[in-house]
């Protein structure tokens, strides 16, 4: 059953009306009638959640609590946010690196403005994309951008309940992985000479160089042990 018929519109304003079952007129009188919004979209999704209550408050056989209608109403009112404020959120609930994130929304922001979550368009998104070419950062730096300008697109319209479709879903970056930097490997005779002038030099961190050649460990997890 849809819930417009609870809805009528007078003077370009829409209101809840419907007649109250028997045994809650004592409570509530023979009628609800409430303004609801001058949006057919907006007023409609509140009448669903009006009538969704009501009638929750309507099961038994007496009415003895009426329902808050203006508090009903101030709850369902979507949240609105600005980009920035969802990034604060995002970072404050996440264990991650908070540099690349914020790096790819201040150069988000400083080219499409810092705006309510949901005015973001795709259109904005391949800005960004043209922005970071121009600027010559690699294919896959700009992957990682738009990878993290996406985590925190997600997150806001999760936590809006935005029923709207992520602007940087699936972007494509012309030429991607073609730039990408092809690194040979070692052959065993510059893997010796790189460990004999590593331990022969009076570095502190001489050991560097053998771990990684003989353990296959990244950079960091070598000097995390040293």
């Amino acid at each position: 059953m849809s819930h417009i018929q609870y809805t009528i519109c007078r003077s370009g304003t829409y209101y809840y009306n419907r007649r109250v079952p028997k045994h809650a007129v004592e409570t509530y009188g023979q009628y609800i009638r409430l303004a609801l919004s001058k949006d057919a979209n907006e007023a409609e999704a509140y009448s669903k959640r009006l009538t969704t209550v009501l009638e929750g408050s309507w099961t038994g056989t007496k009415v003895n609590t009426p329902v808050d209608f203006a508090s009903v109403l101030e709850s369902f009112k979507p949240r609105s946010a600005l980009l920035s404020e969802m990034l604060e959120e995002y970072l404050s609930l996440r264990e991650i690196d908070l540099k690349p994130p914020q790096i790819a929304l201040d150069t988000f922001i400083s080219l499409a403005g810092d705006r309510e979550v949901s005015e973001y368009t795709r259109e904005d998104a391949k800005l960004f994309v043209r922005h970071l070419t121009m600027k010559g950062n690699k294919t896959a730096t700009i992957r990682r951008r738009i990878n993290s300008l996406s985590a925190i697109m997600n997150y806001a319209y999760s936590e809006l309940d935005l029923d709207k479709r992520n602007p940087f879903t699936r972007l494509i970056i012309r030429g991607e992985g073609d730039d990408a930097l092809v690194r040979s490997v070692f052959t065993n005779e510059q893997l010796l000479q790189g460990y004999e002038r590593a331990l022969s030099s009076k570095s502190n961190v001489r050991l560097i160089m053998p771990l990684l050649g003989e353990t296959g460990c990244r950079m960091a997890e070598v000097v995390g042990l040293c």
